[in-house]
C-alpha cells in the first residue's frame, strides 16, 4: 500500500473508481450498438400517411369552401343576378351575330332588307359592345360560382352529371367566343383555324349549353332573386359572413363599373359622339385614308397595277339583253347620284361618308336586265373569300346602291377601291366590294 510523506497513514487509492469508469465508458457504446435500428416504413404505412394527408387537405378545402359560401359574393343571389345580366348580353350578342352571319352567307329563307340604311351599323355595333361587356360579367360570374364547383359528392345522379357537363361546355364555349371575338376585333389571328366558321359553330354550342343551364337553374335562381335579403337557396341558415367581407353591392357595383368603363372607351368606334373617348377601341372611325379607316390596302390585295391600268373596264353580263363594257370615263359620263351611307366593318367600327357614283339599277336597266334582277359583283382582288359579293334584288334596285367613283367629294383613293367600288345601304363592309371589274346579272 503506498505510504504518505508525512507518516504511516496510507494514501487513498482511486484505482477501483478508474476501472469502474473505464468499464462504464466501454459499456455505453456497446449498449448503443445493441439498440435495434427502426425499420423503413412499409407500403401500408406510406399509404396510411398519404390517405391521412389527403383527408386533412380535403377537410381544409371544404372548410374554406364553406367559409366562401357564406361570403355575399359567393351566395346564390349574387350568381343569379350576374347570370341574368350575362344571359341577356349573350342572347343579344348571339342574335346580332346570327344576323350578321346570315347577311354574309345568304340562304333561301332569309333576305336582308336594304332599309333602314343604318340597321347593320346598329346591330353590329351592339354585337361587339355586348361581347365586350360580357368579359367582366363572365369573370365576375365565374368568381361568384367558383366555390359551388366543389360540391360533395361531385355528381349526385345522372341529371346532375348532365348539368355539370353543360356547365363545362358553357364555360369553355364562352371563353372561346369572347377571346376569339376580341382578337377578331383587333384583326389578330393567332389560331390555326378560320375564324368565321369556328366562331359560328361554337356560338350555337354555347347558346345550347346556356339554354340547358338556364333550365336547370331556373328554380334556384328564381328563389335566390326573390328571397329576402341575406338569404340564399344554398346558404346554411347558421352561416355568418366574415367581418370585412366584400358586400354583394360592392362586388356587383365594381363589376358594373368595369363593364361601363369598357363600353365608354370602345363604343365610340361606332357611336360618333363618343369617338373621343374610344381610347381602348382597336380603330378610331375618323382616322384613316381621307378620314375613313382601311382594313385591306390595295398593295395587300395585290391590285395596285391592275386598278391603275389604262385597260381597266367594268363588264356587265349575265342575264341581260345587252352586255356592257364600260371604261371609267363612260361611268363618269353617266348621271351621278350622291348618298350618305356608313361603312360598317364586322370588327365593330363604322363611319359615315358621302358617296357619288352611278346607281346600279341604272346599269341594270341600260343592260336590259329584268325588273327584279339580282347580281354578283366581282373584284380585281381574287385572293380573298370576299372577292365577290351577292346583291339581292332589294339592294340592286335601291336608289342608293352605287358604283361609287367619289368619296367625300374627292376621287376614290386607291385603298378605298379606286377606280370603282360598290356601296349599298345596310350591308357589312366586307360586302361593299372594292375595285369592281364585273357585274353578273342573275
Amino acid at each position: 500500500m503506498p505510504q504518505s510523506d508525512s507518516g504511516d497513514r496510507p494514501l487513498p487509492s482511486h484505482r477501483g473508481q478508474e476501472d469502474t469508469a473505464a468499464s462504464d465508458a466501454i459499456d455505453v457504446p456497446l449498449k448503443r450498438n445493441r439498440t435495434p435500428s427502426r425499420p423503413p416504413p412499409g407500403r401500408e404505412h406510406i399509404a396510411e400517411r398519404t390517405s391521412k394527408w389527403l383527408r386533412t387537405a380535403a377537410e381544409a378545402g371544404l372548410a374554406r369552401r364553406d367559409r366562401a359560401l357564406v361570403a355575399p359574393v359567393h351566395q346564390a343571389r349574387t350568381s343569379a343576378i350576374l347570370g341574368v345580366a350575362l344571359g341577356v348580353s349573350f342572347t343579344i350578342c348571339f342574335l346580332t351575330g346570327l344576323y350578321s352571319h346570315l347577311i354574309q352567307h345568304p340562304s333561301g329563307f332569309f333576305s336582308n332588307p336594304a332599309r333602314p340604311a343604318g340597321l347593320y351599323r346598329f346591330t353590329q355595333g351592339l354585337h361587339v359592345a355586348t361581347g365586350i361587356i360580357s368579359v367582366p360579367l363572365l369573370l365576375a360570374k365565374l368568381w361568384a360560382a367558383f366555390p359551388h364547383l366543389f360540391q360533395t359528392p361531385p355528381v349526385r345522379n345522372v341529371a346532375h352529371a348532365l348539368e355539370r357537363i353543360s356547365i363545362a361546355i358553357l364555360v369553355a364555349g364562352s371563353l372561346f367566343m369572347l377571346a376569339s371575338g376580341l382578337t377578331n376585333s383587333a384583326r389578330w389571328y393567332p389560331f390555326p383555324f378560320s375564324f368565321v366558321p369556328a366562331h359560328y359553330a361554337v356560338a350555337w354550342i354555347t347558346i345550347g349549353a346556356l339554354t340547358v343551364h338556364i333550365g336547370a337553374k331556373a328554380t334556384i335562381s328564381r328563389q335566390a332573386l326573390f328571397r329576402a335579403q341575406g338569404q340564399s337557396a344554398d346558404l346554411p341558415s347558421t352561416g355568418v359572413a366574415p367581418a370585412g367581407a366584400l358586400t354583394r353591392r360592392g362586388f356587383l357595383g365594381a363589376t358594373a363599373a368595369g363593364a361601363g368603363i369598357l363600353t365608354l372607351t370602345t363604343v365610340g368606334q361606332t357611336v360618333e359622339p363618343l369617338k373621343d373617348l374610344a381610347g381602348l377601341a382597336p380603330r378610331r372611325p375618323d382616322q384613316g385614308v381621307d378620314g375613313v379607316p382601311v382594313n385591306k390596302p390595295a398593295a395587300q390585295a395585290g391590285v395596285t397595277d391592275t386598278a391603275r391600268s389604262p385597260g381597266y373596264r367594268v363588264l356587265v353580263d349575265g342575264k341581260v339583253k345587252r352586255k356592257l363594257d364600260l371604261t371609267v370615263e363612260d361611268l363618269r359620263g353617266m348621271e351621278q347620284h350622291t348618298a350618305v351611307l356608313p361603312i360598317t366593318c364586322v370588327e365593330g367600327w363604322s363611319v359615315d361618308a358621302t358617296w357619288t357614283g352611278v346607281p346600279l339599277r341604272d346599269l341594270l336597266r341600260l343592260a336590259g336586265a329584268a325588273d327584279h334582277a339580282a347580281a354578283t359583283v366581282y373584284s380585281l382582288e381574287t385572293r380573298s373569300i370576299y372577292s365577290t359579293s351577292e346583291v339581292d334584288s332589294d339592294h340592286a334596285h335601291d336608289r342608293d346602291t352605287l358604283l361609287a367613283l367619289k368619296m367625300n367629294g374627292h376621287e376614290l383613293h386607291l385603298d378605298h377601291g379606286f377606280p370603282v367600288r360598290l356601296i349599298a345601304p345596310n350591308r357589312p363592309g366586307v360586302m361593299q366590294t372594292k375595285w369592281v371589274n364585273r357585274i353578273e346579272v342573275k
